[in-house]
């Protein structure tokens, strides 16, 4: 009986996750997206954008990185203090947790693309000392950087897209997702073959201590095992 209640249960947060539709944005933006698609080409056209006021903030733009035609692509929010000085996505704390936990699922981080909805840092210094404190970007401010990402997809091509936390999730999936009602769960949609979101990996860091860190480490591995799952295993990483 418990069983049985339980594939119900799946069942209905899979009918329910399949009505997110991908969200495209209508906004128009002074992004200046180059007409020939490629990697290359984008990320050069990248460095000169100032389609929202973000570059003043930025030390650089931070564009995604990764194969052209990688399997899975990871799409966060924006990149953070360390990003933004040495100009690459998720190599600081965060990005660290994010490798640790491919390792363990059996993905090859080189075998991944990584980007964020936004390319330049949004920052406030703390009230002490010269900490750059992550602020969440605005509406608008996605919306100005979202023909980059548009481009990204286009190119890549991914067969898996994962939206890390809130902000990705609801740029690309529409502002009722939740993704902590609908994480882990596959979505349909034309963005790519499979989609999914689950939390950042700096939300784990956040955690108010060790369990509670623990707990929410096991779940995000939880969610990416099942993105391993969908990939041809010749491909990647055999999971220790």
């Amino acid at each position: 009986m418990k069983r049985n209640s339980a594939k119900q249960e799946q069942a209905a947060r899979v009918r329910s996750a399949s009505t997110f539709v991908p969200r495209r944005t209508e906004a128009k933006s002074t992004a200046p997206v180059p007409e020939i698609l490629t990697l290359e080409n984008l990320q050069r056209a990248s460095k000169t954008c100032k389609a929202c006021d973000l570059w003043k903030l930025g030390t650089q733009t931070v564009f995604g990185e990764g194969p052209s035609k990688a399997r899975v692509m990871f799409v966060g929010e924006q990149p953070g203090d360390y990003e933004d000085r040495a100009g690459h996505p998720f190599i600081g704390p965060a990005g660290r947790l994010l490798d640790e936990v491919l390792v363990e699922v059996g993905i090859d981080r080189s075998e991944v693309y990584v980007t964020n909805v936004v390319k330049h840092f949004k920052w406030e210094a703390a009230q002490r000392g010269k900490r750059r404190i992550h602020k969440k970007p605005r509406h608008s401010e996605i919306e100005a950087c979202r023909p980059w990402l548009d481009a990204e997809l286009q190119v890549v091509k991914p067969e898996v897209l994962v939206c890390l936390g809130a902000s990705a999730a609801q740029a690309l999936l529409g502002k009722d997702f939740r993704v902590t009602r609908d994480r882990g769960t596959l979505i349909r949609s034309d963005l790519a073959p499979h989609v999914m979101a689950t939390t950042h990996p700096a939300s784990i860091l956040r955690a108010p201590d060790s369990s509670e860190r623990e707990k929410a480490r096991a779940e995000f591995a939880r969610d990416l095992k099942k993105v391993a799952d969908l990939l041809p295993k010749s491909r990647f990483l055999k999971a220790s």
